[in-house]
């Protein structure tokens, strides 16, 4: 099959499945649907991050043809008319952690269990939800007045800590906070004014090459948050199989790619982020096909086979000194989506790597790639996480559909804030020139 018509395909059933993951009244996305596709599979719950991921994914499917912009806008209105009404911490505009995904109630016992959560506003998540909100506005500029009143609403300035780093030029975002006293480790107090004490997490989000980046991205973008804070995010390198480059938290490809979906930064810094983003590619190709001798390659978190999820990645280029492990009950787990991340920078080591995913592996059904898959036993996961189904539509539409995601994305004023904080980032490892 000529490799444009795999990867409509691909395309093709992946929107599958992420439709399959929508309720009709509600118009969210549930977290996780089952591998036949049955409504009875979903999971009870969504998050921003979900939410965020299938509304971009509407507009990749509009960009990719798989829908029309009559359809794109229905199914982006029903999901706003619901976030409207989505219970959330008014002095900020943050959405909770968790509602349910087909009445929209804030979760305070878990699905199933029973066992108690404490309402939690995320930084990172919330920031998914706002690039889904700038995506939709640009592909759909019919939505953008029900759009833009939320994002409007969304501070966040309200996770900057200036005090994190002390005797540093700025501080640094934290990870979320609690409106009440949670169990869990805190630091009492408010960065946002007119705004009541809250309990924030007791970690910050200091890692340049994380996923976290995205809600700096957010932040500065809205006026919310200094650009100082960006140049002094830590940027640690590590050195595997004569590759220098600056590490991600565990070693995971989602850490390492996911805001390029919708940031250029290998176009806007290509002897920076565009080399780290090639060679943290290469890096894990090479541990998957030469280190490990998997045979397939693609290491992020993801739901494994057996239940449950777990964090895998390239512990040679991760930061923490353990990083992620790659394997999970003795053998190797690879996932489609860390593979689909890496298509701008390795298109036919990956594009073949996923095709033998699917043909060798097995990993796949009717709603596109399934979530994972152990390299010995053949075993997969038995479902689709909206989250990385939404990287694996957004990755193909970049690809095929003129980088639509990006360009809807980076309007003038975003490409303004952003290509100079990005360009202009202070780079632990010398800038250099491909060869010709």
């Amino acid at each position: 099959m000529p490799v444009a018509s795999m990867r409509k395909r691909w395309a093709g059933d992946t929107w599958r499945s992420l439709a399959a993951l929508v309720h009709d009244e509600s118009g969210l996305p549930a977290d996780q649907i089952g591998a036949d596709l049955a409504p009875a599979t979903r999971l009870a719950h969504t998050s921003p991050t979900n939410i965020g991921g299938y509304l971009w994914s509407v507009a990749a499917a509009y960009g990719l043809g798989l829908l029309d912009e009559r359809e794109g806008i229905e199914r982006c209105r029903r999901a706003l008319h619901t976030l409207d009404r989505l219970e959330r911490h008014e002095p900020t505009g943050m959405f909770f952690n968790w509602y349910a995904f087909d009445t929209g109630a804030l979760i305070t016992s878990w699905p199933g269990t029973g066992a108690r959560v404490t309402p939690f506003l995320s930084s990172v998540d919330n920031a998914w939800l706002a690039v889904g909100l700038r995506v939709i506005s640009s592909a759909f500029p019919k939505v953008a007045d029900e759009a833009h009143p939320l994002l409007a609403a969304q501070d966040f300035g309200a996770f900057y800590d200036p005090d994190a780093r002390p005797g540093s030029p700025a501080g640094e975002i934290s990870g979320g906070f609690w409106l009440t006293r949670p169990r869990r480790p805190h630091r009492a107090g408010t960065y946002c004014a007119g705004s009541e004490v809250v309990f924030h997490t007791r970690h910050h989000y200091d890692l340049l090459y994380s996923e976290t980046r995205i809600a700096s991205y957010v932040g500065v973008v809205a006026g919310q948050l200094p650009r100082a804070h960006f140049d002094i995010l830590d940027a640690g390198t590590r050195t595997y199989r004569g590759r220098t480059v600056v590490a991600t938290c565990g070693g995971a490809m989602f850490e390492a790619l996911m805001p390029e979906l919708f940031v250029p930064e290998g176009h806007w810094a290509p002897h920076t982020f565009g080399r780290n983003h090639s060679d943290t590619v290469a890096c894990h190709r090479e541990f998957g096909l030469a280190d490990k001798r998997y045979g397939y390659w693609g290491f992020s978190s993801c739901a494994h086979p057996g239940g449950g999820y777990s964090e895998f990645g390239v512990r040679p280029i991760a930061w923490l000194p353990r990083g992620y492990p790659s394997t999970k009950g003795g053998e190797g787990i690879v996932t489609p989506h860390a593979a689909a991340l890496a298509l701008p920078y390795a298109a036919q080591p990956a594009e073949e790597n996923l095709s033998r995913i699917e043909s060798e592996l097995g990993c796949y059904g009717p709603g596109g790639f399934v979530d994972s898959v152990g390299v010995v036993s053949r075993r997969t996961a038995d479902g689709y996480l909206a989250v990385d189904q939404a990287c694996v539509l957004a990755a193909l539409a970049n690809l095929d559909a003129d980088g639509c995601l990006q360009r809807w994305f980076v309007t003038p004023d975003v490409e303004a804030s952003l290509r100079p904080l990005v360009a202009g980032r202070p780079w632990p490892i010398a800038s250099r020139v491909d060869e010709a």
